[in-house]
Protein backbone atom coordinates (compact mmCIF):
# COMPACT_ATOMS: atom_id res chain seq x y z
CA UNK A 1 0.00 0.00 0.00
CA UNK A 2 2.56 2.43 1.34
CA UNK A 3 5.46 0.94 -0.95
CA UNK A 4 3.65 0.63 -4.52
CA UNK A 5 0.14 1.94 -4.19
CA UNK A 6 -0.84 0.80 -7.80
CA UNK A 7 -0.75 -2.64 -7.32
CA UNK A 8 -2.34 -2.97 -4.14
CA UNK A 9 -5.19 -1.13 -5.57
CA UNK A 10 -5.16 -2.94 -8.51
CA UNK A 11 -5.23 -6.38 -6.39
CA UNK A 12 -8.43 -8.11 -6.77
CA UNK A 13 -7.53 -10.60 -3.85
CA UNK A 14 -5.17 -11.23 -1.45
CA UNK A 15 -3.96 -14.80 -0.34
CA UNK A 16 -1.60 -16.19 1.98
CA UNK A 17 1.62 -18.13 0.66
CA UNK A 18 0.58 -21.28 2.18
CA UNK A 19 -2.65 -21.47 0.66
CA UNK A 20 -1.50 -20.37 -2.54
CA UNK A 21 1.06 -23.62 -2.42
CA UNK A 22 -1.92 -25.77 -1.93
CA UNK A 23 -4.00 -24.09 -4.91
CA UNK A 24 -1.08 -24.75 -7.17
CA UNK A 25 -1.00 -28.64 -6.40
CA UNK A 26 -4.45 -29.10 -6.34
CA UNK A 27 -5.89 -26.54 -8.62
CA UNK A 28 -8.75 -25.85 -5.99
CA UNK A 29 -8.31 -22.88 -3.98
CA UNK A 30 -8.59 -22.95 -0.05
CA UNK A 31 -8.08 -20.76 3.06
CA UNK A 32 -7.12 -22.62 6.49
CA UNK A 33 -8.19 -21.53 9.72
CA UNK A 34 -4.52 -21.12 11.49
CA UNK A 35 -3.06 -17.93 8.52
CA UNK A 36 -6.30 -16.31 8.65
CA UNK A 37 -6.51 -16.14 12.13
CA UNK A 38 -3.07 -15.02 13.61
CA UNK A 39 -2.19 -13.00 9.90
CA UNK A 40 -5.55 -12.32 8.94
CA UNK A 41 -7.08 -11.83 12.72
CA UNK A 42 -10.04 -13.77 11.53
CA UNK A 43 -12.10 -14.57 14.82
CA UNK A 44 -16.06 -15.23 15.55
CA UNK A 45 -16.21 -16.18 11.50
CA UNK A 46 -15.14 -12.53 10.69
CA UNK A 47 -12.62 -10.67 10.03
CA UNK A 48 -12.04 -7.09 11.27
CA UNK A 49 -14.70 -4.66 10.78
CA UNK A 50 -14.63 -1.54 7.83
CA UNK A 51 -14.30 1.30 11.12
CA UNK A 52 -11.49 -0.71 13.00
CA UNK A 53 -9.45 -1.13 9.28
CA UNK A 54 -10.36 2.62 8.68
CA UNK A 55 -8.69 3.58 11.76
CA UNK A 56 -5.11 2.48 10.67
CA UNK A 57 -5.47 3.80 7.16
CA UNK A 58 -7.90 5.20 4.90
CA UNK A 59 -7.12 2.53 2.38
CA UNK A 60 -7.64 -0.41 4.39
CA UNK A 61 -10.94 0.27 3.92
CA UNK A 62 -12.61 -2.90 1.82
CA UNK A 63 -9.33 -4.44 2.07
CA UNK A 64 -11.11 -7.61 4.09
CA UNK A 65 -13.78 -7.92 0.99
CA UNK A 66 -10.50 -9.47 -0.49
CA UNK A 67 -9.77 -12.07 1.49
CA UNK A 68 -12.76 -13.44 1.92
CA UNK A 69 -12.93 -17.29 0.86
CA UNK A 70 -14.96 -20.24 2.82
CA UNK A 71 -12.35 -21.71 5.52
CA UNK A 72 -11.20 -25.46 5.28
CA UNK A 73 -10.89 -27.02 9.15
CA UNK A 74 -7.47 -27.94 9.67
CA UNK A 75 -6.77 -31.71 9.05
CA UNK A 76 -9.02 -31.95 6.20
CA UNK A 77 -7.94 -32.34 2.30
CA UNK A 78 -8.17 -29.06 0.08
CA UNK A 79 -8.64 -31.70 -2.85
CA UNK A 80 -6.11 -34.18 -4.83
CA UNK A 81 -2.61 -33.74 -6.76
CA UNK A 82 -3.13 -32.09 -10.42
CA UNK A 83 -1.64 -33.92 -13.27
CA UNK A 84 0.83 -30.68 -13.55
CA UNK A 85 1.46 -30.80 -9.82
CA UNK A 86 2.34 -34.89 -9.82
CA UNK A 87 4.80 -33.91 -12.65
CA UNK A 88 6.41 -31.17 -10.56
CA UNK A 89 6.58 -32.69 -7.57
CA UNK A 90 7.22 -35.92 -8.63
CA UNK A 91 4.07 -37.65 -6.67
CA UNK A 92 0.93 -39.61 -7.54
CA UNK A 93 -1.53 -37.68 -9.46
CA UNK A 94 -4.55 -37.95 -7.04
CA UNK A 95 -2.29 -37.72 -3.68
CA UNK A 96 -4.65 -35.80 -1.36
CA UNK A 97 -3.39 -32.84 0.13
CA UNK A 98 -4.65 -31.28 3.26
CA UNK A 99 -5.06 -27.48 4.01
CA UNK A 100 -2.49 -24.72 4.29
CA UNK A 101 -0.78 -24.69 7.77
CA UNK A 102 2.56 -22.48 9.50
CA UNK A 103 5.17 -24.12 10.61
CA UNK A 104 5.18 -23.62 14.14
CA UNK A 105 1.82 -24.29 15.01
CA UNK A 106 1.74 -27.63 13.03
CA UNK A 107 5.01 -28.71 14.80
CA UNK A 108 2.38 -29.26 17.90
CA UNK A 109 1.08 -31.94 16.36
CA UNK A 110 4.63 -33.20 16.04
CA UNK A 111 5.65 -33.06 19.70
CA UNK A 112 2.79 -34.40 21.04
CA UNK A 113 1.56 -30.79 22.26
CA UNK A 114 -2.12 -31.04 21.55
CA UNK A 115 -3.28 -30.36 25.07
CA UNK A 116 -4.29 -27.66 27.26
CA UNK A 117 -1.52 -26.27 29.20
CA UNK A 118 1.23 -28.21 26.91
CA UNK A 119 3.83 -24.94 25.51
CA UNK A 120 5.74 -25.69 22.91
CA UNK A 121 8.44 -23.41 22.24
CA UNK A 122 9.37 -23.51 18.74
CA UNK A 123 13.95 -22.51 19.48
CA UNK A 124 15.79 -21.28 16.16
CA UNK A 125 17.18 -17.55 15.29
CA UNK A 126 14.27 -16.19 16.97
CA UNK A 127 11.67 -18.73 19.36
CA UNK A 128 7.76 -19.06 18.85
CA UNK A 129 5.99 -20.30 21.80
CA UNK A 130 2.25 -22.07 21.25
CA UNK A 131 0.07 -22.76 23.90
CA UNK A 132 -3.50 -24.15 23.89
CA UNK A 133 -6.02 -23.89 25.77
CA UNK A 134 -9.38 -23.81 27.10
CA UNK A 135 -9.57 -20.66 28.61
CA UNK A 136 -9.82 -17.50 26.68
CA UNK A 137 -8.32 -14.56 28.48
CA UNK A 138 -6.36 -11.52 28.16
CA UNK A 139 -2.76 -12.25 28.13
CA UNK A 140 -0.59 -9.14 27.81
CA UNK A 141 1.76 -9.35 25.11
CA UNK A 142 0.35 -12.05 23.27
CA UNK A 143 0.77 -12.53 18.99
CA UNK A 144 -2.70 -14.01 18.11
CA UNK A 145 -5.47 -16.01 19.97
CA UNK A 146 -7.42 -18.30 17.76
CA UNK A 147 -10.01 -20.82 18.20
CA UNK A 148 -9.23 -23.99 16.10
CA UNK A 149 -6.05 -22.07 14.96
CA UNK A 150 -3.83 -25.22 15.68
CA UNK A 151 -6.12 -27.81 16.92
CA UNK A 152 -9.89 -28.07 16.71
CA UNK A 153 -11.81 -27.31 19.96
CA UNK A 154 -9.59 -25.65 21.88
CA UNK A 155 -7.51 -21.92 21.68
CA UNK A 156 -4.27 -21.67 20.32
CA UNK A 157 -2.51 -19.18 21.36
CA UNK A 158 0.69 -17.31 20.26
CA UNK A 159 3.65 -15.36 21.92
CA UNK A 160 7.51 -15.28 20.95
CA UNK A 161 11.03 -14.03 21.56
CA UNK A 162 12.32 -12.00 18.39
CA UNK A 163 15.82 -12.68 19.07
CA UNK A 164 17.47 -16.21 20.22
CA UNK A 165 19.73 -17.84 18.22
CA UNK A 166 20.25 -14.66 16.52
CA UNK A 167 21.79 -12.89 19.38
CA UNK A 168 23.87 -15.65 20.08
CA UNK A 169 25.03 -15.60 16.47
CA UNK A 170 25.74 -11.43 17.11
CA UNK A 171 28.13 -12.54 20.03
CA UNK A 172 30.08 -14.85 18.34
CA UNK A 173 30.29 -12.18 15.35
CA UNK A 174 31.58 -9.39 17.33
CA UNK A 175 32.80 -9.90 20.59
CA UNK A 176 35.08 -12.74 20.46
CA UNK A 177 38.81 -12.22 19.91
CA UNK A 178 40.67 -14.20 17.06
CA UNK A 179 42.23 -16.31 19.21
CA UNK A 180 38.84 -18.32 20.54
CA UNK A 181 38.40 -18.85 16.46
CA UNK A 182 41.77 -20.38 16.13
CA UNK A 183 41.54 -22.61 19.16
CA UNK A 184 37.94 -23.61 17.71
CA UNK A 185 39.85 -24.47 14.57
CA UNK A 186 42.39 -26.29 16.26
CA UNK A 187 40.15 -28.60 18.52
CA UNK A 188 38.18 -29.37 15.60
CA UNK A 189 34.97 -27.48 16.88
CA UNK A 190 32.46 -24.29 15.70
CA UNK A 191 33.25 -20.90 18.21
CA UNK A 192 29.46 -21.45 19.44
CA UNK A 193 30.98 -25.09 20.75
CA UNK A 194 33.68 -23.91 22.53
CA UNK A 195 31.75 -21.04 23.91
CA UNK A 196 29.22 -23.48 25.50
CA UNK A 197 32.07 -25.43 27.09
CA UNK A 198 33.89 -22.73 28.60
CA UNK A 199 30.12 -20.95 29.66
CA UNK A 200 29.46 -24.48 31.22
CA UNK A 201 32.02 -24.31 33.46
CA UNK A 202 31.15 -21.78 35.13
CA UNK A 203 28.64 -21.80 38.28
CA UNK A 204 25.39 -19.77 37.97
CA UNK A 205 26.03 -15.70 38.52
CA UNK A 206 30.10 -16.23 38.75
CA UNK A 207 30.23 -14.27 35.44
CA UNK A 208 28.83 -11.17 37.31
CA UNK A 209 26.51 -10.29 34.18
CA UNK A 210 22.73 -9.60 33.48
CA UNK A 211 21.65 -9.24 29.99
CA UNK A 212 18.48 -7.53 28.47
CA UNK A 213 17.38 -10.15 25.18
CA UNK A 214 16.13 -7.18 23.44
CA UNK A 215 18.72 -7.15 20.67
CA UNK A 216 15.73 -7.57 17.44
CA UNK A 217 13.26 -5.54 20.12
CA UNK A 218 10.54 -7.58 22.54
CA UNK A 219 7.54 -9.19 20.95
CA UNK A 220 6.32 -10.85 23.89
CA UNK A 221 5.21 -9.28 26.55
CA UNK A 222 6.15 -5.95 25.92
CA UNK A 223 5.71 -5.50 22.11
CA UNK A 224 7.93 -3.05 21.35
CA UNK A 225 10.88 -3.68 18.69
CA UNK A 226 11.85 -0.52 19.46
CA UNK A 227 13.80 -1.87 22.69
CA UNK A 228 17.38 -2.64 21.94
CA UNK A 229 19.94 -5.18 24.07
CA UNK A 230 21.66 -4.79 27.11
CA UNK A 231 24.54 -6.82 29.21
CA UNK A 232 24.98 -5.33 32.38
CA UNK A 233 27.86 -5.93 34.84
CA UNK A 234 30.82 -5.95 32.63
CA UNK A 235 34.18 -5.32 33.83
CA UNK A 236 38.29 -5.70 32.55
CA UNK A 237 37.44 -8.96 33.75
CA UNK A 238 34.51 -10.12 31.59
CA UNK A 239 35.47 -12.75 29.22
CA UNK A 240 33.37 -13.99 25.94
CA UNK A 241 32.24 -16.96 27.63
CA UNK A 242 30.47 -14.62 30.32
CA UNK A 243 28.47 -12.51 28.10
CA UNK A 244 27.92 -15.77 25.94
CA UNK A 245 26.24 -17.46 29.34
CA UNK A 246 24.43 -13.98 30.18
CA UNK A 247 22.65 -14.00 26.60
CA UNK A 248 21.74 -17.55 26.87
CA UNK A 249 20.27 -16.56 30.64
CA UNK A 250 18.21 -13.80 29.23
CA UNK A 251 16.44 -15.72 26.79
CA UNK A 252 15.68 -18.39 29.05
CA UNK A 253 14.68 -15.68 31.28
CA UNK A 254 12.63 -14.12 28.50
CA UNK A 255 10.83 -17.43 27.94
CA UNK A 256 10.17 -16.98 31.49
CA UNK A 257 8.16 -14.01 31.80
CA UNK A 258 6.16 -15.24 28.82
CA UNK A 259 5.41 -18.58 31.09
CA UNK A 260 4.77 -16.49 33.70
CA UNK A 261 2.03 -13.80 31.69
CA UNK A 262 0.11 -16.72 30.63
CA UNK A 263 0.21 -18.04 34.53
CA UNK A 264 -0.78 -15.14 35.34
CA UNK A 265 -3.52 -14.45 33.22
CA UNK A 266 -5.36 -17.61 34.33
CA UNK A 267 -4.28 -19.67 31.53
CA UNK A 268 -1.85 -22.79 33.15
CA UNK A 269 1.22 -23.98 31.64
CA UNK A 270 1.33 -27.93 32.77
CA UNK A 271 4.42 -28.67 30.63
CA UNK A 272 7.22 -27.29 28.38
CA UNK A 273 8.27 -28.84 25.46
CA UNK A 274 11.36 -27.89 23.02
CA UNK A 275 11.97 -28.15 19.39
CA UNK A 276 14.28 -26.44 16.82
CA UNK A 277 17.87 -26.19 15.68
CA UNK A 278 18.51 -24.47 19.48
CA UNK A 279 17.89 -27.90 20.79
CA UNK A 280 21.31 -29.15 19.77
CA UNK A 281 23.35 -27.00 22.59
CA UNK A 282 22.44 -29.59 25.32
CA UNK A 283 24.12 -26.72 27.92
CA UNK A 284 21.12 -23.92 26.69
CA UNK A 285 18.47 -26.47 26.87
CA UNK A 286 19.77 -27.39 30.90
CA UNK A 287 19.45 -23.66 31.51
CA UNK A 288 16.51 -23.07 30.35
CA UNK A 289 15.27 -26.40 32.67
CA UNK A 290 16.88 -24.77 35.50
CA UNK A 291 15.63 -21.05 34.70
CA UNK A 292 11.94 -22.35 34.53
CA UNK A 293 12.52 -25.26 37.35
CA UNK A 294 10.73 -27.53 35.59
CA UNK A 295 11.28 -29.98 33.27
CA UNK A 296 11.84 -29.90 29.36
CA UNK A 297 10.42 -32.58 27.05
CA UNK A 298 12.21 -32.37 23.61
CA UNK A 299 10.74 -32.98 20.16
CA UNK A 300 12.46 -36.64 18.83
CA UNK A 301 12.53 -35.32 15.42
CA UNK A 302 14.56 -32.81 13.76
CA UNK A 303 11.93 -32.46 11.09
CA UNK A 304 9.62 -31.02 13.30
CA UNK A 305 7.32 -28.85 10.45
CA UNK A 306 7.61 -32.18 8.15
CA UNK A 307 6.53 -34.46 10.71
CA UNK A 308 3.96 -32.21 11.83
CA UNK A 309 2.49 -31.75 7.62
CA UNK A 310 2.46 -35.34 7.65
CA UNK A 311 0.52 -36.06 10.86
CA UNK A 312 -2.05 -33.60 9.17
CA UNK A 313 -1.96 -35.03 6.03
CA UNK A 314 -2.40 -38.13 7.00
CA UNK A 315 -5.53 -36.78 9.03
CA UNK A 316 -6.83 -35.25 5.30
CA UNK A 317 -5.44 -38.69 3.47
CA UNK A 318 -7.86 -40.83 6.27
CA UNK A 319 -5.62 -42.41 7.98
CA UNK A 320 -6.63 -41.54 11.65
CA UNK A 321 -9.32 -40.08 12.15
CA UNK A 322 -8.43 -36.36 13.53
CA UNK A 323 -4.92 -34.84 14.50
CA UNK A 324 -5.25 -35.86 18.00
CA UNK A 325 -5.24 -39.45 17.33
CA UNK A 326 -2.49 -38.71 14.69
CA UNK A 327 -0.10 -37.04 16.86
CA UNK A 328 -0.29 -39.65 19.31
CA UNK A 329 0.83 -42.31 16.41
CA UNK A 330 2.68 -40.75 14.55
CA UNK A 331 4.14 -37.64 17.18
CA UNK A 332 7.76 -38.21 18.74
CA UNK A 333 8.58 -36.21 22.24
CA UNK A 334 11.24 -36.95 24.77
CA UNK A 335 10.11 -36.81 28.35
CA UNK A 336 12.18 -34.89 30.84
CA UNK A 337 15.20 -34.66 28.41
CA UNK A 338 16.61 -32.37 30.67
CA UNK A 339 15.43 -31.88 34.26
CA UNK A 340 16.00 -28.88 37.12
CA UNK A 341 18.66 -28.74 39.15
CA UNK A 342 17.01 -27.38 42.55
CA UNK A 343 20.05 -25.73 43.89
CA UNK A 344 20.93 -23.60 40.08
CA UNK A 345 16.96 -22.94 39.92
CA UNK A 346 17.50 -21.11 43.40
CA UNK A 347 20.44 -19.15 42.13
CA UNK A 348 18.77 -18.71 38.84
CA UNK A 349 15.73 -17.31 41.18
CA UNK A 350 17.53 -14.60 42.21
CA UNK A 351 19.16 -13.14 38.93
CA UNK A 352 15.77 -13.55 37.52
CA UNK A 353 14.47 -11.19 40.14
CA UNK A 354 17.37 -8.76 38.95
CA UNK A 355 16.16 -9.26 35.19
CA UNK A 356 12.63 -8.24 35.99
CA UNK A 357 13.81 -5.01 37.38
CA UNK A 358 15.64 -4.09 34.20
CA UNK A 359 12.80 -5.58 32.16
CA UNK A 360 10.11 -3.25 33.90
CA UNK A 361 12.73 -0.30 34.18
CA UNK A 362 13.77 -0.34 30.21
CA UNK A 363 10.49 -1.65 28.72
CA UNK A 364 7.41 -0.48 31.45
CA UNK A 365 8.04 3.64 31.31
CA UNK A 366 11.33 3.61 34.26
CA UNK A 367 13.53 5.05 31.12
CA UNK A 368 12.50 5.39 28.05
CA UNK A 369 16.49 5.59 27.14
CA UNK A 370 16.56 3.12 25.16
CA UNK A 371 14.07 5.16 22.46
CA UNK A 372 15.66 8.19 22.88
CA UNK A 373 19.01 6.22 21.31
CA UNK A 374 17.32 4.36 18.59
CA UNK A 375 15.63 7.86 17.39
CA UNK A 376 19.47 9.35 18.37
CA UNK A 377 21.02 6.87 15.71
CA UNK A 378 18.04 6.95 13.11
CA UNK A 379 18.73 10.76 12.83
CA UNK A 380 22.48 11.00 12.51
CA UNK A 381 21.91 7.75 9.71
CA UNK A 382 19.68 10.52 7.79
CA UNK A 383 21.74 13.20 8.47
CA UNK A 384 24.55 10.32 6.44
CA UNK A 385 23.14 7.84 4.61
CA UNK A 386 26.29 6.92 3.18
CA UNK A 387 27.64 6.04 6.75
Amino acid sequence: MREDPGVYAAADRWIEAADWIVWQLTGAESRNPCTAGYKGIHQDGRYPGEAFLAGLHPDFTGFTAKLEHALTPLGAPAGRLTPRAAALTGLREGTVVAVGNVDAHVTCAAAQALDPGRMLAIMGTSTCHILNSDVLAEVPGMCGVVRDGVVPGLWGYEAGQSGVGDILAWAVRNAVPDEYAAEARRRGMDVHELLTERAAAQPVGAHGLLALDWHSGNRSVLVDHHLSGLVLGLTLDTRPEDVYRALIEATAFGTRTIVEAFETAGVPVTDFTAAGGLLRNRFLMQVYSDVLNRPVHVLASTQGPALGAAIHAAVAAGAHPDIRTASAAMGRRQENAYTPDPARSAAYDRLYAEYRALHDHFGRGGSDVMHRLRALRSAALAAHPTT
